[in-house]
């Protein structure tokens, strides 16, 4: 799983490479926020962001880390989220596995 959640980040990562060769990147953010629907994904994305934030701040034990990774992740994107998902994945797995135990005794 970790593997996969890295890979699809960097996956992510070359489309936003290929993208930036294809358009530029503030004409085509005026297009979407043009859109009633790309109004809505952009909602959904930034609430996505502002959710695994969340994580990160419980999460990460370095407050300055916690607040780089943030900033990263409202700059950059999913490309930071999805890797550090993977790089915390053994983390994440064993807190979910032991909150899962304490709420089935």
């Amino acid at each position: 799983m970790r593997a996969l959640i890295a890979g699809l980040g960097i996956l992510l990562a070359v489309l936003v490479g290929w993208a930036m060769t294809q358009a530029p990147l503030l004409e085509s953010f005026g297009r979407v926020i043009a859109d009633p629907w790309g109004l809505v994904a952009l909602a959904d994305l930034y609430l996505g962001f502002v959710l695994l934030s969340v994580v990160i701040a419980l999460t990460e034990r370095s407050r300055i880390l916690a607040v780089i990774l943030i900033v990263a992740l409202f700059l950059l994107g999913n490309i930071v989220g999805a890797l550090w998902v993977a790089a915390r994945w053994p983390l994440l797995r064993d807190g979910l596995r032991r909150m899962t135990a304490a709420s089935a005794s």
